[in-house]
C-alpha cells in the first residue's frame, strides 16, 4: 500500500484476481506434477454453493476455502467413465477471511497454499509429498 492509498479505498482483489493467483501457483507446480495438474480445472467462487455445504455438514460457508472434486489418480481406472473434469474449487470469501485472520502471509502464498492441498487430494499425496512441494510452515 502506498501512502497516498488509504486503508478506506482499498478493495478487496475479486474473482478475476484471485483466478490470476491460482494461475501462478499452478504454474509454480514442479515439473513432474505440472502437466497432470495443468488438467484440472480450476474454479473460483465468493463461497462454495449451499447444497456443497450441506453435504460436507459445514454450517459456517467461511469454514471451507477449497475443494477437491474429482476421482484421485491413486482410485482411478481405465475402466472409469469420466463422470467430469476432476476441478479444484477455490473460495474466495473464505480465502480472503483467512488471509486478514492471519495478517503475516501474502495473499498469493495463501492461495497456493489451499490449491497445493486441494491437489494433493488428486495425486494422492502424503504430507510428505505436500512439505517438498509448499512448505507452509517454514
Amino acid at each position: 500500500m502506498t501512502q497516498s492509498t488509504p486503508h478506506h479505498d482499498l478493495i478487496a482483489p475479486g474473482l478475476d484476481a484471485f483466478e490470476a493467483l491460482a494461475e501462478a501457483a499452478l504454474a509454480a507446480i514442479p515439473a513432474p506434477y505440472a502437466a497432470t495438474a495443468r488438467s484440472i480445472v480450476i474454479r473460483i467462487e465468493d463461497f462454495a454453493p449451499d447444497h456443497l455445504l450441506s453435504e460436507m455438514a459445514i454450517a459456517d460457508p467461511f469454514e471451507l476455502t477449497g475443494l477437491y472434486d474429482g476421482v484421485p489418480l491413486t482410485e482411478k481406472s481405465v475402466m472409469d467413465q469420466p463422470m467430469g473434469p476432476d476441478t479444484i474449487w477455490l473460495f474466495r470469501r473464505p480465502i480472503l477471511d483467512e488471509w486478514a485472520d492471519r495478517g503475516n502471509v501474502g495473499l498469493g502464498a495463501l492461495v497456493a497454499h489451499v490449491l497445493v492441498h486441494e491437489l494433493a487430494h488428486h495425486f494422492g499425496w502424503s504430507d510428505d509429498d505436500i512439505a517438498r512441494i509448499d512448505a507452509w510452515w517454514e
